[in-house]
């Protein structure tokens, strides 16, 4: 059993800090609503702490998993931030997707504490948390690594070490770059179809077992027809997220084009009340002929 705290019960923070309590671990947590917290207490037992110092206090690993740097700054530095109750030796281990700024900020700011630090975001969605089968992608030392790792598998199917601080936020960013052309070429290619008089759900069927396959085409292409956007990884979020990838490239010169176009016409539904829809809500606006 290891002691362990977790930082952010949202989404995707409050399975994970689950699947940590289930594999045995005494596990603190905290949460800006002190609901929340007391929620996950009833369902998984652990205690609840009402700052970030007093969570981690007696921590071998702390996790955050929050909304962005400004969040991510405010629970881990300052007074009763976690880096202030955390021993010397204790690893943060960071599950937000954040800028690699910020990343290595904090990961000099551990060092500096005594303490490891590893940068950690994950892929899979709210899914992925509950079940226990995320993809996480981390940047740190490789011996802090070592350390964290058997944590970190209690609620992933794929733990992957990628370099130095700041490495796993940059793959993270290689990922939602992907994923962004992947949802407006799936939802182009269902637009086609209906346009074309065919029968878009058998023309998925077919092609999915081909090249043109992929996790969203599988899991997501059916509601898309049927225009259901009230689940998933919210608009919201993905304008976060690349608007993280667009800055780092501005910085290190690679062209995102077609990223550039999906974030601006994820805007466009912002605008109208949908930040809260599902990403492949994408779809309407090709419906619309507005595109």
């Amino acid at each position: 059993m290891t002691r362990l705290a977790f930082l952010g019960l949202g989404t995707m923070g409050y399975p994970m800090a689950g699947h940590l309590a289930k594999a045995g671990h005494d596990v603190t947590v905290y949460n800006r609503t002190p609901a929340k917290a007391e929620a996950w207490v009833r369902e998984f037992s652990g205690k609840h702490r009402t700052t970030p110092a007093r969570a981690t206090e007696g921590a071998d690993v702390v996790f955050t998993c929050v909304g962005n740097d400004d969040d991510l700054r405010e629970v881990v530095l300052g007074e009763s931030g976690a880096f202030a109750g955390m021993g010397q030796g204790a690893i943060l281990v960071d599950h937000t997707t954040a800028s690699a700024d910020v990343a290595r900020t904090l990961g000099e700011a551990a060092k500096a504490g005594g303490h490891g630090f590893l940068d950690a975001p994950v892929s899979g969605g709210q899914s992925g948390a509950q079940n226990g089968k995320l993809t996480v992608m981390v940047g740190g030392g490789a011996d802090v690594f070592a350390k964290a790792r058997p944590s970190i598998e209690s609620y992933a199917q794929a733990v992957t070490f990628m370099g130095p601080v700041g490495a796993g936020q940059l793959t993270k960013m290689v990922n939602q770059i992907c994923i962004a052309g992947l949802l407006q070429g799936l939802s182009e290619g269902l637009n086609f179809a209906v346009r074309a008089g065919l029968d878009a759900g058998k023309a998925v069927e077919v092609i999915a077992q081909g090249a043109a396959q992929s996790w969203q085409m599988d899991n997501r292409a059916k509601t898309m027809l049927a225009d259901e956007f009230n689940f998933g990884f919210a608009v919201d979020w993905m304008r976060k997220d690349l608007g993280i990838c667009l800055d780092e490239a501005r910085g290190n010169g690679a062209l995102l084009p077609v990223t550039a176009q999906v974030d601006q016409f994820y805007a466009r539904l912002q605008a109208t009340g949908g930040g809260r829809w599902d990403t492949l809500i994408l779809i309407r606006l090709l419906y619309t002929g507005e595109a």
